[in-house]
């Protein structure tokens, strides 16, 4: 008998125990960048491991400030965080880059297909309003032979704080001084013109809901809506689709000079091959999490992330990271303190 109970009382414990696992649940939030191939990891990493991760997919100033207000576990965004925006958070944050990425300039123009081609100081000229036409004349010297409606362009850009506008706006800077001068670069900038929407959904929507309308998103959702986009003039002079080889040439001098932070920008990058609108989404986490079964299925699934979640990344348009700087990576989430 007193066997049989010890054998009862194990199992109960043993119950309870897988009962608290799975109950376990992470809640993050922030980049729409990054969210067609982290939704996928979140579902398969619940059913691998049993944790269920919770994200709020609201623009990357959005989860950083969440991340600041302690609401949530975990943040991502495509733009780095600066030094007072990490000071905020108590105990600091580990910069995780998950993934590489693309901005598609996406457009809606009767008969005219993907492989418009775009350089940054024209496609600065439309975001700023100066030039508003598809058929103006510089827009027509970069594509001879391509027949261009006399049609307003209107300019769709993020009404939210955005990573994927960090990214964009990031390369315009260093293309355009007109656009230094007056717009410059961050998650959220005073547009010159056009009509703003929340997220990178809801861009491509506005996008292919008004005729004559350009915009930029991450990649893999222009692929997901079958939108035209622009082939862009790189750095050497070479027009160039976003893609997943195109993105990872792009990181190519990011990755021989990265920062032991991560904290990196690789837009306009040399190299023949390289699309020039592109960078990282991290994963923004706590560098010493006071809930030790949160930290460690936060480290864990990190971990898994790095293994697993890269193999992932390319069916959804994403560039799986180098294993070289998984390495450097592993050893950083090691450093988080629970």
């Amino acid at each position: 008998m007193t066997n049989l109970l010890k054998k009862a009382g194990l199992a109960v414990l043993a119950l309870g125990l897988t009962a608290q696992a799975s109950a376990l649940s992470l809640n993050g939030a922030g980049s729409t960048f990054i969210y067609p191939l982290a939704s996928k990891w979140f579902y398969s990493y619940q059913q691998a491991k049993g944790v269920e991760i919770n994200y709020q997919s609201i623009g990357s100033g959005a989860g950083i400030q969440q991340l600041q207000s302690q609401t949530v576990d975990f943040g991502a965004s495509d733009a780095p965080m600066t030094p007072d925006q990490m000071n905020a958070v108590s105990g600091g944050v580990v910069h995780i880059p998950a993934t590489m990425g693309a901005v598609a300039v996406v457009y809606n123009v009767d008969g005219v297909d993907s492989g418009l081609k775009l350089d940054g100081a024209t496609l600065a000229s439309i975001f700023m309003g100066t030039i508003s036409n598809w058929n103006d004349k510089a827009i027509a010297e970069l594509n001879p032979g391509v027949t261009l409606p006399d049609a307003k362009i209107t300019v769709v850009h993020r009404a939210d704080g955005s990573g994927t506008t960090f990214i964009f706006t990031d390369y315009l800077t260093k293309v355009s001084t007109d656009w230094a001068g007056t717009v410059g670069h961050s998650t959220a900038v005073k547009w010159p013109a056009g009509v703003g929407a929340k997220g990178n959904e809801a861009v491509a929507g506005v996008v292919r809901q008004i005729k004559g309308a350009i915009g930029y998103v991450e990649f893999a959702y222009a692929i997901q809506t079958k939108m035209a986009y622009a082939k862009m003039k790189n750095k050497a002079g070479s027009f160039i689709d976003p893609s997943m080889d195109s993105v990872s040439k792009a990181a190519e001098g990011a990755l021989r000079r990265m920062p032991a932070d991560f904290r990196v920008s690789f837009t306009n990058a040399s190299g023949d091959e390289s699309y020039p609108i592109c960078g990282f989404t991290w994963f923004l986490v706590p560098a010493k999490i006071a809930d030790h079964a949160k930290g460690q299925a936060i480290v864990d699934f990190m971990n898994w992330a790095m293994d697993d979640g890269q193999k992932a990344a390319p069916s959804l348009n994403y560039a799986p990271l180098p294993d070289s700087l998984v390495e450097k990576i592993k050893a950083k989430i090691a450093t988080i303190q629970f």
